[in-house]
């Protein structure tokens, strides 16, 4: 297996016009606690986990401002920004020491659709703690998925330059391959790339500490008045449950735990038909997916693409 020069993912931007109201969402229902920021924008890190933020949100227009990766070292850093620049990708900042909360060494660029990218190392990690038993809130970031119009295209300008690899992939007979999940370590998924209309995002996911935890926190967001989208259920591709909501931006994001971890040398991908009612959800508990549901996670268009955030 190629060495990978990212480690994990970090951190999702959003941008969003409400910042007060989705910033109280996330601090008093979902479970995140803000570690930093002023009236435009908030940092928000999970009790369970070092990272010193796992969600930025900025006061502007709703976009993705960026989704940000871990690598091991400022050598690796250093390599990565190389390599991408050589190979033709644009650069929106060189190698730096970072000013934002925590710190530590990065870069950013633009991946092949337009998006924001940084990865960096060497950030401060903050005092974390186990999470109770029972305790519904997120241990950490999960994954971050992605619309993409052209999602073929997404999927090899990962694997080519930041060594993504394919875990499993959710295909249509009608409509062709839907999904492309995406792991830069040994968990099944930190990405995935899904087909839409347009680029955007299509939910981010946050992990908690079990099953019990999962479903406590599923049904303290139901009794907070946010609207369930999809779940609860079990997904056959990751193996992971799925709680999905809408935010106060309309942005879907997730409740999840038990994601697989793979044998990468002996991991092959699958195919899973999305027809197969299993395929989206084991347990059968979830309402079914649909075509309203799909469109949910649509999003509003991304207008952010190739405009770097300003901060």
């Amino acid at each position: 297996m190629t060495r990978r020069l990212i480690t994990h993912l970090r951190y999702l931007g959003l941008a969003v016009p409400n910042l007060e109201e989705v910033r109280d969402f996330y601090t008093q229902h979902w479970g995140l606690v803000a570690v930093d920021g002023d009236d435009d924008i908030a940092y928000l890190a999970a009790a369970g986990s070092p990272e010193n933020y796992i969600l930025r949100l900025r006061r502007a227009e709703k976009r993705i401002d960026l989704i940000s990766f871990g690598a091991a070292s400022t050598t690796d850093v250093d390599e990565a920004a190389a390599t991408l620049e050589a190979a033709g990708v644009r650069l929106v900042t060189r190698p730096q020491k970072l000013g934002t909360p925590g710190g530590g060494y990065g870069f950013r660029f633009f991946d092949g659709d337009g998006r924001t990218l940084e990865i960096s190392s060497d950030v401060t990690t903050r005092e974390h703690r186990t999470i109770d038993e029972r305790e519904p809130v997120p241990v950490r970031i999960s994954h971050v998925v992605v619309n993409s119009p052209a999602p073929e295209a997404t999927r090899c300008w990962y694997e080519e330059h930041l060594g993504f690899a394919l875990s499993d992939t959710l295909w249509s007979k009608t409509m062709g391959d839907m999904m492309y999940f995406m792991r830069c370590n040994a968990l099944h998924h930190s990405f995935a790339i899904a087909r839409g209309p347009h680029a955007s995002l299509h939910h981010a996911s946050f992990e908690m500490r079990g099953i019990e935890e999962w479903m406590r926190g599923t049904g303290k967001i139901l009794r907070s008045g946010a609207r369930m989208v999809w779940g609860p259920g079990r997904h056959n591709a990751g193996d992971n449950t799925f709680a999905y909501f809408l935010d106060p931006a309309s942005n879907t994001v997730e409740y999840t735990t038990a994601l697989k971890v793979l044998e990468e040398d002996d991991w092959h991908p699958s195919k899973l038909d999305v027809a197969d009612i299993e395929t989206q959800d084991q347990w059968g508990t979830s309402n079914e997916m649909s075509e309203l549901v799909a469109r949910e996670s649509f999003n509003d268009v991304d207008h952010g693409l190739f405009v770097a955030p300003p901060v």
